[in-house]
């Protein structure tokens, strides 16, 4: 935007010598035909130059405000996954396990607590003398429905695959699986995304262009909008923190 503002300017610098030229060595009967040319040449950049000023505005907050409305979705993918995993040690692969488990599956309420008891084994090694020993035991306390814990009666999960804003139709693409070499030692990863593409399909092409080359610490770096990570232990989203209050 700098430049187009810079070449503007430069142009009509230009024309107003080029006025001035006019002005002290063109006939009197050329003038007045030149100048109106030349006025109307300045007016036409002023108004083309003021219109990129504006477009480009009005695209950034147009894109802010569906980004918002997009990380919230993206925000309620990352609490249902965080459920499924604590629930069942992994992510889901796809929607609709992911919306059956919030419709089905409990979280397990539990309370851990100290407790001394005989070491049976102590004892003997002792030759019978009494050997105590503290362990945790960890009490069942009761279930709690996943479901009323994230959305209590709001059904929205159930739609949460859809794009809710950008081009009509578009779902979020969410994959799942285990990162590290070790079979042992591997790690359970999720990623959910949207391509700013799709988000803002609709807008100025070149603005799009622009948004997806963008690199700045208070904006959304990428093609994309996401959540979590297939490359690194990441259950966070890419924005900045001016997108949201909490990542």
């Amino acid at each position: 935007m700098l430049t187009i503002v810079l070449i503007a300017i430069a142009v009509i610098l230009l024309t107003i010598g080029l006025v001035w030229v006019i002005d002290k060595f063109v006939p009197k009967k050329a003038k007045p035909i030149l100048m109106l040319a030349l006025w109307a040449l300045i007016a036409l950049v002023g108004y083309n130059t003021f219109m990129s000023v504006y477009g480009e505005i009005q695209f950034n907050k147009l894109k802010d405000k569906r980004y918002a409305v997009v990380i919230e979705s993206l925000k309620d993918i990352r609490d249902a996954q965080l459920a499924h995993r604590t629930v069942t040690g992994k992510f889901a692969n796809d929607f609709d396990g992911l919306i059956k488990f919030i419709d089905t599956a409990k979280y397990t309420i539990t309370q851990r607590r100290d407790s001394t008891v005989l070491d049976e084994e102590a004892t003997r090694r002792f030759g019978g003398v009494e050997t105590m020993k503290e362990i945790t035991i960890i009490d069942t306390l009761g279930f709690v429905s996943v479901k009323d814990s994230l959305f209590g009666a709001d059904t929205r999960y159930k739609s949460m695959m859809n794009v809710p804003v950008g081009q009509e139709g578009s779902k979020f693409e969410m994959k799942a699986g285990l990162l590290g070499e070790d079979d042992e030692d591997k790690i359970p990863v999720f990623e959910a995304s949207v391509l700013k593409s799709i988000i803002l399909h609709d807008q100025e092409k070149d603005f799009v262009i622009k948004e997806n080359q963008v690199i700045s610490v208070d904006a959304v770096n990428g093609d994309r909008l996401k959540v979590g990570s297939m490359e690194e232990v990441n259950t966070n989203g890419n924005w900045p923190i001016n997108y949201s209050k909490d990542q």
